[in-house]
């Protein structure tokens, strides 16, 4: 799900947009796989992180005058871990640590979080987790097919190998989902991850998209893809490409204190806004907005990333430095944080 900082790579290897005349280009991408860095063989290794963001930092600076000249103003990192930038996969040490001061003024394009967080630098490009585009469509089953499930989950509800006490893991609201609803008939929920996964979302009317450790949920991606109706449990929670997906009219916003009125909630909506919310969701271009699709197509992620990139044209005059101005120290850190290529 993290793994939106390769096909970006690999979109922009071939990509029209790309221009091999620095002096033509109006963005500079920086490729530095932090995200495979933290998660090496699923284990976090966030120590490794910034360092390894420096050292990228040091390679184009020393090579290239283009960093020096706007500190990185007019280049973009794509950061799709949880907590970005702050390379830590524990909010709470994330937050402690905060944004790596060498992109201070770059763009990231990082995966959605929450307003005002630290982690979610003022700026930043929000884009959806990868989810994998050719598997989900060999499960696709005919659009016609009964929604005979009311309320869908299939996922944690406690974290016990890293929230022993319980209770911190989802800031709770998953807990409440359990506790609240495991025997509510109108609730087909479990810890279970079937094979028939993809299919049953695509039988559901709402699909229930909780805050994890972070803000996020991968489920958020495929509730569009599947025409399930996104019930969203994450307060204050800043949703990708907001211009291209109107998530108020195809979502439901659920506040974490209120998870046990969940069920009052749901079947209170009346028929008419479902139908409308199913009819919009059963537009090409919202699914279509949520993948990273090999090769990309018109309107994906990948577009829908350049779009905010361009809307950030022109820099303006206030992107490079001006004579006189410091510039960061990019060697800034612990002694000895610093680590050959």
């Amino acid at each position: 799900m993290f793994a939106a900082e390769i096909f970006m790579h690999r979109f922009l290897l071939s990509s029209a947009v790309r221009t091999f005349n620095p002096e033509e280009a109006d963005w500079f991408y920086t490729p530095v796989y932090t995200t495979c860095d933290l998660t090496p063989s699923g284990l976090p290794l966030p120590f490794k992180s910034p360092r390894m963001m420096r050292s990228a930092i040091q390679l184009i600076a020393t090579n290239w005058p283009y960093w020096n000249r706007s500190e990185g103003a007019d280049h973009f990192f794509v950061t799709p871990h949880d907590f970005g930038a702050c390379f830590h996969y524990q909010e709470e040490k994330a937050i402690g640590r905060g944004i790596l001061p060498l992109l201070q003024r770059a763009t990231l394009v990082q995966t959605f979080g929450q307003k005002n967080h630290v982690c979610l630098k003022d700026g930043s490009i929000t884009i959806p987790p990868f989810a994998p585009p050719q598997k989900m469509q060999t499960h696709l089953i005919p659009p016609d097919t009964p929604r005979s499930i009311f309320v869908y989950f299939r996922g944690l509800f406690y974290d016990t190998g890293n929230d022993p006490e319980g209770g911190y893991y989802a800031r709770g609201a998953r807990a409440s989902v359990w506790e609240n609803f495991k025997n509510n008939p109108l609730f087909d929920i479990s810890t279970d991850h079937p094979p028939t996964y993809y299919e049953d979302m695509q039988r559901s009317v709402f699909c229930l998209c909780p805050l994890g450790w972070a803000p996020w949920s991968p489920r958020l991606v495929e509730a569009v893809v599947f025409g399930c109706i996104p019930v969203i449990i994450a307060d204050d929670i800043v949703l990708p490409f907001a211009d291209a997906i109107p998530w108020e009219d195809i979502g439901v916003f659920v506040a974490e204190e209120d998870v046990p009125r969940l069920d009052s909630i749901l079947t209170s909506i009346p028929t008419d806004v479902i139908l409308r919310k199913q009819r919009l969701l059963a537009n090409p271009s919202m699914k279509q907005a949520m993948l990273f699709p090999q090769p990309a197509q018109p309107g994906d992620a990948f577009h829908q990333i350049l779009n905010g990139l361009a809307r950030k044209l022109p820099h303006g005059d206030n992107v490079f430095l001006k004579p006189g101005e410091k510039v960061l120290n990019w060697t800034a850190g612990p002694p000895g944080d610093l680590k050959p290529w």
